[in-house]
């Protein structure tokens, strides 16, 4: 079969993933949105997040116009290498190229955002009747954004590769990607995060209200954020880091193993959609007292299993005698997948001995209980950066001595082994806000404890799958940003970088810093609008007379904009500050000190994606333990301290933390599309 045969079959396996994801929408919104209270409810969620999503957007539109106008002045000839047909490629190459992964990344966002908040009352509605029936409707939900994401993200750069048949001229699209997703990621967490410490802050630690009281003014923002932040910032950060691996390894394969190694990488994504698409009907449950964890799990289980059975045969068709070599190496991210996964449980699981111990911190007060989670979240970082090590450097000994010397594209393979299940584990992902969604409108409609149990079964679930969701994005991001630097040293034309040279440990340092002032802007941010937030929901209290006794409504619109309006002016900074310092050390330093920049800020920024996210993470559920009414239950100073230091973690866990994976990949994708002309320059 001929390969650019080949590539048609990855771009329909794309286009098919969007009409699946299209398909399951469609099915969620014939269920039944129940009461007219429940309908009320989700509608405002809905007006909530699509008008943060509609502004988000906007603002970033003449970021992205005047990066578009930039491009159209680069030739892209310089970034063929030589290529059969390199002049007469066309100057829209990369403008157009960065265009369609900006928009699709949008396109993404916008299908999951819908698609989560139209599930919402439909699983309250759902948990009315079975737990089953309710964890299909909140699946399939999360479903639309898992196919989404997968099904655009290889849409766009298979079918771009068929345009212009380079994959180094099509590396703009990851950079599209990646701009949107730092955005997204960092205004998704400041909003999400800005509404949750001021719900929780003056509506259970100063009102002593149930969380999602229909009282608290802000429990509409809180709901809204929930869908922000673990649908549309979760799924741009995969869809660009689906992009950059696919991109970087086409790079290295294309160098070392020729057409052949650039057609690999899309038709393990096709496999991936694929497997995706059938594991879908393996989450489900057949009675009320079945686990949804464990149905979950076999659907990620069985996504990768028939990753891994498939490729092997696409391996050999073509690849031969170094066959085996290269799909060791995949296995190595697939395994990878599983190894993340659970260590986020070990430190994140109320079941697990990390959080028991901070809920022990929690009986002498805040600071113990601070004190606690930090030194779990600093050694949280040791385990899963073992992993990330081990896939590394195994990947790389498996393809160098079994595939004839193929270390460097063995390394790109099992970064793209771990993305090919990014369906299946952003629908996972995507599955818990709308679980978290349905337990709010559950408690706002006053429904029955019957209901409430349901949702609150699939509510705990959802905690479980983001933090491993978040321990996914953190590992594939590591891997995604070695695909990233392995491809700017060939676009670079390096050989090596010497730690001897001062410039070069001017970049590590310079790179090695900005994670730390992303993750600062990030957290001062969440503070200043959370500062902003508690004062509106303590004056509402005060100055709304009958909302305590339920006899008035409270002014939810306006807390919405607080976190709307905060979310859009802080995540400008970070962003800018990512995208300027590869620009402006490798143009004023050039391309050696530029990758010890790129080895600088990966190193530093995985590290503090992890701590922050586990040790978040595990503040988190030290509370839901003593909630369980261990330690006193609800209503003791225990508790209360647990919920100081839930709230120092949720900007930890949900807005810095996660900042990290983008930034390292935007800076790297950058860092690609400048390579070829620094190199000249320098």
């Amino acid at each position: 079969m001929e390969t650019m045969t080949l590539t048609w079959i990855a771009f329909f396996a794309g286009v098919i993933s969007i009409v699946s994801a299209g398909i399951f929408l469609a099915i969620v919104l014939r269920e039944s949105m129940g009461t007219s209270r429940m309908k009320e409810l989700s509608d405002a969620i809905f007006e909530g997040a699509m008008a943060f999503l509609n502004r988000q957007y906007r603002t970033l539109l003449p970021i992205v116009a005047v990066i578009t106008i930039v491009l159209f002045f680069v030739d892209p000839s310089l970034f063929a290498h030589g290529a059969e047909g390199a002049e007469s490629l066309p100057k829209t190459a990369l403008p157009i190229s960065f265009l369609v992964g900006a928009i699709s990344s949008a396109l993404a966002g916008y299908a999951g955002m819908i698609s989560t908040t139209k599930s919402n009352a439909r699983t309250t509605n759902a948990a009315r009747t079975s737990l089953g029936k309710a964890l299909t409707v909140s699946f399939r939900g999360g479903a639309v954004m898992g196919l989404s994401v997968a099904g655009l993200a290889l849409a766009g750069v298979s079918g771009l590769f068929l345009v212009y048949g380079n994959p180094v001229v099509i590396n703009s699209f990851a950079f599209g990607a990646s701009a949107v997703a730092l955005f997204a990621r960092v205004g998704g967490g400041i909003y999400t995060k800005a509404a949750d410490v001021g719900a929780d802050l003056v509506g259970k630690v100063e009102a002593g209200i149930p969380e999602d009281d229909p009282r608290n003014p802000a429990v509409i923002a809180d709901n809204v954020g929930d869908n922000v932040g673990d649908t549309a910032g979760m799924g741009a950060d995969l869809f660009e880091s689906y992009a950059a691996t696919s991109i970087a390894a086409m790079i290295i394969g294309n160098s070392i193993l020729g057409i052949e190694g650039v057609i690999f990488p899309l038709l393990v994504g096709a496999l991936g959609i694929f497997a995706a698409i059938i594991s879908t009907f393996f989450v489900k449950l057949n009675d009320d007292e079945g686990n949804p964890q464990t149905a979950l799990n076999i659907g990620l289980w069985s996504t990768n299993a028939i990753i891994g059975v498939g490729t092997y045969f696409v391996a050999s068709y073509l690849f031969g005698d170094n066959s085996l070599g290269i799909w060791l190496a995949l296995l190595f991210g697939l395994i990878t997948n599983i190894a993340i996964g659970y260590l986020t449980e070990v430190y994140t699981s109320y079941h697990k001995k990390s959080v028991k111990l901070i809920a022990e911190a929690s009986l002498t007060g805040p600071a113990t209980n601070i004190i606690k989670g930090l030194a779990v979240g600093l050694r949280s970082t040791a385990a899963p950066m073992l992993v990330i090590v081990l896939a590394i450097g195994g990947s790389y000994y498996v393809a160098q001595e079994l595939a004839n010397g193929f270390g460097i594209y063995g390394i790109a393979m099992a970064a793209m082994g771990m993305l090919s299940a990014a369906g299946m584990v952003v629908a996972i992902d995507s599955f818990g806000p709308v679980a978290d969604n349905a337990g709010g409108i559950a408690e706002m409609a006053e429904l029955g404890p019957e209901v409430r149990k349901n949702t609150d079964k699939l509510d705990a679930v959802g905690n479980t799958t983001a933090a491993v969701a978040k321990g996914f994005a953190i590992g594939s991001a590591a891997l995604t940003a070695m695909a990233l630097f392995t491809a700017y040293a060939k676009s670079a034309d390096l050989s090596a970088i010497n730690l001897l040279d001062p410039m070069v440990v001017v970049g590590l340092f310079i790179g090695a810093t900005v994670p730390f002032v992303v993750a600062s802007q990030a957290m001062d941010a969440v503070g200043r609008a959370a500062f902003e937030m508690i004062e509106e929901v303590r004056r509402q209290f005060r100055e709304i007379p009958g909302i305590m006794e339920g006899k008035a409504k409270p002014d939810y619109a306006r807390c919405v904009d607080i976190s709307t309006k905060a979310a859009i002016k802080e995540m400008v900074a970070p962003g800018a500050l990512a995208i300027g310092t590869p620009i402006v050390v490798g143009f004023l330093l050039g391309p050696l000190a530029l990758g010890a920049t790129l080895a600088g800020a990966t190193a530093s920024g995985v590290l503090i994606a992890i701590f922050m996210s586990n040790a978040g993470g595990a503040w988190d559920n030290a509370k839901k333990y003593i909630e369980t009414g261990v330690h006193g239950g609800k209503g003791t100073d225990a508790h209360a301290a647990a919920v100081i230091g839930d709230t120092v973690g949720d900007p930890f866990k949900d807005t810095a933390g996660p900042a990290m994976n983008p930034l390292i990949k935007v800076m790297g994708t950058i860092s690609l599309i400048i390579a070829p002309i620094i190199a000249a320059l320098f």
